[in-house]
């Protein structure tokens, strides 16, 4: 599957997706649909009358455990996901149509959005793709945790992230531009404690969560194991950051660096972004050589692998 980098992308057929919502537990199918030159990324609400909501900044709702989009009242969540896994293959237009809230949570990674993209073929558009080149640094804090973005070449991001026992502190970084996210990112799974999950389901969270479709964490450990990679958080949480920064619109040409953050700081990092326009300018991507990744047609048996920990 040969991409572009320089020109817009659709998919190249339709694609469904059945599941359930990982916090509303609600059933749910998901069409993706191609969709013109220029249009973005749309939501549609089949339920509702087609109502449609672009993921844009401007339409980020409530944010806490996902993030949820909404305009004139009209709710999509846990898009965070589905988001990451279109930039990071380099789909810019695409038409989301869902019967319900929540999109499905799958496996809980974007491994099976990465395959369906390869499946159905990826097709180029007559247009100039555009990028959101960084200018100046932007940064975003809270206490101890931290959001910054930075000028500099391509889509690099460095996480660190520090959570309780059995996860600790994790870093890692990466460059989207090396087209490395469909085995890098794509793969890593959502995670929860097990010691949260009465307090969550109180709080009416997680209500589709199962060992099926997120790690499941214990005192000494995951408890449906294996890991995909030793670092799967970490690696995990880059991929909700770079769906939560789809929502500037384009894909980000500079230097992500987030410490302990979470949806609302990524968010909060794109609303400030898109406020101050001497921050960046919006420029055409230049053409260069393809750096495709060999092993393109990853399977989640294969990523779960003992030989890929610590990869």
């Amino acid at each position: 599957m040969v991409q572009s980098d320089h020109l817009e992308q659709t998919i190249a057929a339709p694609l469904e997706f059945t599941g359930v919502g990982l916090h509303s537990g609600a059933p749910v199918t998901m069409r993706l649909l191609p969709a013109p030159a220029g249009s973005g990324i749309v939501f549609r609400r089949t339920d509702l009358d087609n109502f449609e909501i672009p993921a844009t900044g401007r339409n980020v709702a409530k944010v806490s455990y996902a993030t949820s989009l909404m305009r004139q009242g009209v709710l999509i969540s846990t898009t965070e996901h589905l988001l990451s896994s279109l930039i990071g293959m380099g789909i810019d237009n695409v038409i989301v149509e869902l019967d319900n809230l929540e999109l499905p949570i799958l496996d809980g990674s974007a491994l099976p959005y990465v395959q369906a993209f390869r499946d159905a073929g990826i097709k180029t558009q007559r247009r100039k793709r555009e990028s959101i080149k960084v200018l100046k640094s932007i940064e975003v804090r809270d206490g101890d945790k931290f959001i910054g973005l930075y000028p500099g070449t391509g889509y690099r991001i460095q996480y660190t992230i520090d959570f309780p026992a059995p996860i600790g502190r994790q870093e890692t970084s990466i460059d989207l531009a090396a087209e490395t996210y469909g085995t890098f990112i794509a793969p890593a799974r959502t995670f929860g404690y097990k010691a949260d999950e009465k307090k969550l389901r109180d709080m009416g969270l997680i209500r589709g969560a199962s060992e099926e479709n997120a790690i499941v964490l214990g005192p000494k450990g995951p408890e449906n194991g294996p890991l995909r990679f030793s670092d799967e958080y970490v690696r995990h949480k880059v991929l909700d950051l770079i769906g939560d920064l789809a929502l500037a619109g384009r894909r980000i040409e500079g230097l992500v660096v987030a410490e302990r953050a979470g949806h609302a700081m990524h968010t909060a990092l794109v609303a400030k972004l898109m406020k101050d326009r001497s921050t960046w300018e919006m420029v055409h991507v230049p053409a260069k050589p393809a750096t495709e990744p060999s092993d393109e047609h990853l399977s989640v048996a294969a990523m779960s692998r003992p030989a890929l920990l610590g990869a």
